[in-house]
């Protein structure tokens, strides 16, 4: 290979060529993921004019040849000449990186998209988009083909409407996967319907007969956002308390109501982007609020100088939902995970406990419901203490031996080492003769472990099973969870691939959600696919995790003539060379990813499925029925 390097090897890539180089650096992945993360760029252009006060209707629609259409009805991206490139606007818009009208605050005052880089990398890795727009009067249109235009800005002739009209194809060779998932984008719509006034949002799915058309209009805003998240729970004061209001160009917005569940679920928003880490808005409510019931609490003399409510007491039980809107806001990285703006702190904090003061006095039916509730909770994390010590030794790992039953690997690279939770000893059993003894650890579980939706934290920790599992992840939960202490680099779920199995894994993703959501969010939670089926056609064998997938192989690839098919109705009839070739080897094996995309949905499904209430469970069953793909009954 040649030392010589020249200027002749400096390579300078056009904007959007630089996107399709490295499209993971603006839209996250080239997964599903980042397939739906297209929608939801252009989707967000439209709700930037909806705050903007100029756009009332949204429409999206999937279409039957794998493209989208996002209409708005709002100014319309203008088309005339922009003098700085001598193109017309539209054209600037699509195929320029950081060119948009979000850069000043004369055109909006407060967006979603600051980079002015979200339309543009649609553009880009789309097989092709066009934009047609609806301004003063008259229609035009331009068309591109993997970002590059390949017609001019056509002009149709006269309108009576106004607004923009998006549709675009991804380009299959960008994409890993280029099928739309309605549920995903389905969930995103609804809760911009939740967070922005005024606005209503149509869904179609032409891809099915007969198509499937949702629209969400909520003039409730966030306050029927927090009804929603609460439809599986028990409420403990019926009116959901809405904060509202402005300081230092800040609008703050915050719905929240208390139900009897021991866990809590806040759901924060800047300028409608979902921050899932939270940030320095977070904050603000989390003291505003503890700092609230404090004050009416000692001023009704509902707790002593002994009984001091501290925050985790204030937040169980809590539904919350926090939009601030600002003219600024500085999110880490481009996927806008959380809110860094260190002023919002204040301004959030100031708002929210001077209207909670006015609120509670105004209310105090509802306040001493919130309190008799908090000083409840305080009292048993008193009386937990010494099992919370218990755990906090555990997740250090200092002077506590591990597991008996759980057979650890050789080494402690976290780059290398994996911990397979394994239902039953039977399975477990397999799973240690066919591990690869260097970096694989496997802990086998009896049963199914403690439902936590429905038991406080003192009882998760006097459940052996959960113990023994916290013991082994070594990270603690909780408050004291530190994920320097992990001692695995992955944690791998290794179920039956049945109702049974599916049970269980739903119980322990429940519990890693509620009480190491940090490990789902270091994606260091993943699921085992052990195949369902066996197939063999003559020296052939075929591995089919579902049913659909059985059908598949037997017509498509055998032809109706399989010699062989066999059923796994648990992994311990499988010998430990059957496990290891199939769910365990890292090179033959399948594992799932556990992710957290939407955390108000993810909380609301878990609340539904494992929660107390059996008529949203039973209607939950009943909408996704048709979608399951294989039952075993």
């Amino acid at each position: 290979m040649s030392q010589h390097y020249s200027a002749d090897q400096i390579q300078v890539l056009g904007d959007l060529e630089a996107v399709r180089k490295r499209p993971a650096m603006y839209i996250g992945s080239t997964d599903a993921r980042g397939l739906q993360h297209l929608v939801f760029e252009v989707v967000d252009n439209s709700i930037d004019e909806a705050l903007a006060g100029f756009c009332k209707n949204i429409s999206v629609a999937l279409n039957n040849d794998g493209s989208v259409t996002v209409r708005d009805d709002g100014r319309g991206i203008p088309v005339e000449m922009h003098v700085q490139t001598g193109k017309s606007a539209l054209e600037v818009v699509m195929t320029m990186l950081h060119a948009g009208g979000k850069f000043d605050h004369k055109t909006y005052q407060v967006s979603g998209g600051l980079h002015g880089i979200g339309v543009s990398a649609v553009n880009a890795l789309s097989e092709w988009l066009e934009a047609e727009v609806h301004v003063q009067g008259r229609a035009f249109k331009q068309r591109y083909e993997r970002g590059v235009p390949t017609t001019g800005v056509q002009e149709l002739g006269s309108v009576d409407d106004h607004g923009t009209r998006v549709s675009f194809k991804p380009d299959s060779t960008i994409f890993e996967e280029t099928k739309f998932d309605q549920r995903i984008i389905l969930t995103r719509l609804r809760e911009l319907a939740f967070l922005t006034e005024n606005i209503s949002i149509t869904f179609t799915d032409q891809r099915v007969t007969p198509p499937k058309t949702r629209t969400f209009n909520y003039e409730g805003g966030i306050r029927e956002f927090v009804k929603y998240l609460n439809e599986s729970k028990n409420s403990l004061h019926q009116e959901i308390v809405l904060i509202s209001g402005n300081k230092a160009d800040v609008r703050v917005d915050c719905a929240f109501q208390y139900t009897d569940d021991d866990s809590w679920s806040i759901h924060t928003f800047a300028n409608n982007i979902g921050t899932r880490e939270g940030g320095t808005h977070l904050v603000g409510l989390k003291t505003a609020l503890t700092r609230a019931i404090n004050d009416y609490a000692t001023g009704h003399e509902m707790i002593n100088e002994k009984l001091k409510i501290q925050g985790d007491d204030v937040r169980e039980g809590l539904t919350a939902v926090l939009s601030v809107r600002l003219p600024n806001p500085q999110f880490e990285g481009q996927t806008k995970a959380r809110l860094g703006n260190s002023e919002v702190r204040g301004i959030v904090e100031s708002v929210l406990y001077d209207s909670l003061k006015t609120y509670f006095s105004e209310a105090p039916s509802v306040a001493k419901a919130i309190v008799q509730r908090t000083t409840e909770t305080a009292r048993a994390r008193i009386a937990a203490k010494e099992a919370k010590e218990l755990v906090r030794k555990k997740g250090s790992l200092e002077g506590m031996t591990l597991p008996g039953k759980l057979a650890d690997c050789q080494i402690h690279d976290l780059e290398k080492t994996e911990l397979f939770i394994v239902e039953g000893d039977s399975a477990g059993g397999s799973a240690k003769q066919a591990r690869d003894r260097r970096t694989q650890a496997i802990l086998p579980l009896r049963g199914k472990i403690l439902n936590v939706e429905k038991h406080g934290f003192s009882r998760i920790l006097d459940n052996n099973e959960i113990r023994a599992l916290v013991t082994a992840i070594g990270t603690g939960i909780g408050e004291v969870f530190d994920v320097n202490n992990l001692r695995y680099g992955k944690i791998i779920l290794l179920t039956d691939a049945d109702v049974d199995g599916a049970h269980i894994r739903t119980l322990l993703l429940t519990f890693l959600y509620r009480h190491m959501p940090h490990l789902i969010e270091a994606g260091k939670v993943f699921i085992a696919q052990p195949p369902l089926y066996r197939i063999r056609k003559g020296d052939k064998i075929f591995n089919a995790m579902s049913e659909k997938e059985r059908k598949r192989i037997i017509e498509q690839e055998l032809k109706g003539k399989p010699d062989l098919v066999q059923r796994f109705k648990g992994l311990g009839e499988m010998n430990p060379r059957e496990l290891w070739d199939t769910t365990m080897n890292p090179n033959s094996r399948s594992l799932l990813s556990v992710t957290v995309e939407d955390a108000a949905e993810a909380d609301k499904v878990f609340s539904t499925l494992m929660g107390d209430v059996v008529e949203p469970r039973r209607q939950f069953i009943q909408e996704n029925a048709d979608e399951v793909d294989w039952l075993d009954i």
